[in-house]
């Protein structure tokens, strides 16, 4: 599908969220500026999260509390090499909701089922997912494949 903006991109977030609860792992794939951080921000908001929804990357995971229901925990995997130091990071898998940035191939043994969102940025343009391209007028469109990975996702309208 195709995204033209990053309000399009957050309010994507937003139909993600409608689908998701306790135990759901989403995996966001794509290149610096690709858009990652910003479809996070629009999952945030839509999950009610209290707090900016930022980039964890100096943290590599931060969680985000919501009154009485499962938190979001936005993880950026982007120094980790392995799916063990990812589990070094003691997420509480069944009890959030998980939000990984740059995981691929490290959820061997993490999850048998989770959805992947890939977003491809055109080679070129600025990005729209950091705060300094959020501001720039020169937003190119971005094109997100949504993957599901075990039977939770298999009839998801995300999908369609």
């Amino acid at each position: 599908m195709r995204i033209e903006n990053p309000e399009r991109m957050a309010e994507l977030g937003a139909r993600i969220a409608a689908e998701l609860g306790a135990g759901d792992l989403v995996l966001l794939n794509g290149e610096l500026g690709a858009g990652k951080t910003t479809l996070t921000r629009g999952i945030g908001a839509a999950l009610g999260v209290r707090g900016a929804v930022t980039s964890p990357t100096f943290v590599l995971a931060r969680t985000h509390p919501r009154d009485g229901k499962a938190p979001l925990v936005h993880v950026d995997a982007y120094r980790l090499t392995s799916a063990i130091e990812l589990d070094d990071l003691d997420i509480d898998y069944l009890s959030s909701i998980v939000i990984v940035e740059w995981g691929a191939d490290l959820l061997e043994g993490i999850a048998d089922e989770w959805l992947s969102v890939d977003i491809v940025r055109p080679h070129g343009g600025e990005g729209i997912s950091n705060a300094a391209a959020d501001e720039t007028d020169d937003v190119e469109p971005r094109e997100v494949t949504i993957t599901a990975h075990g039977p939770r996702w298999a009839d998801s309208p995300l999908l369609s």
